[in-house]
């Protein structure tokens, strides 16, 4: 499904199994609470990623995952 945010075109699917591939993969290592609340720095990521360029579900799950604890190690 393609959503219009302004005058970006997203495509929900490629964002949100991204977002699911990476969130299950952090849960499991423990770097984020294993609940069903959508972690919104995650999300963050990989929406960012996505605006620039990156279109590939599973690239994008993998760069979201190495940022996200990239960022979690700095802070």
């Amino acid at each position: 499904m393609l959503v219009e945010r302004g005058l970006q075109v997203m495509n929900v699917e490629a964002v949100g199994e991204a977002y699911a591939i990476a969130s299950n993969y952090l849960r499991r290592t423990g770097a984020i609470a294993d609940t069903i609340a959508t972690n919104e720095r995650l999300l963050g990521i990989v929406v960012q990623l996505f605006q620039r360029g990156e279109f590939n579900k599973i690239r994008l799950a993998n760069k979201a995952i190495a940022k996200f604890e990239a960022e979690t190690l700095i802070a």
